[in-house]
């Protein structure tokens, strides 16, 4: 299944570090495969949306009919507030 980026989570990769970044970017690989790989759970209280853990970053994405949309991209602390407070930025 075929992953893509909200804006907000692209930008956000694109001030990373090369190594943050590319990290992030073997965590989206191996989401993309059949079965999704790496710790992934549902977001408790957002039903439909799931979190990946990379290290110390969180990738909150949702699955639907045309594939993986990753939402958020944020450090472990920050990640779940801007979820849980409509997603803004």
């Amino acid at each position: 299944m075929k992953a893509s980026l909200h804006p907000l989570a692209d930008k956000y990769l694109s001030r990373l570090n090369a190594n943050d970044r590319d990290r992030i970017d073997d965590a989206i690989e191996g989401l993309e495969k059949e079965p999704p790989e790496g710790d992934i759970k549902p977001l408790k209280g957002q039903p439909g949306f799931f979190r990946l853990r990379t290290g110390g970053y969180r990738l909150l994405f949702r699955i639907n009919e045309k594939g993986i949309l990753i939402t958020h991209i944020d450090q472990r602390g920050q990640a779940y507030g801007k979820k849980n407070k409509g997603g803004k930025r």
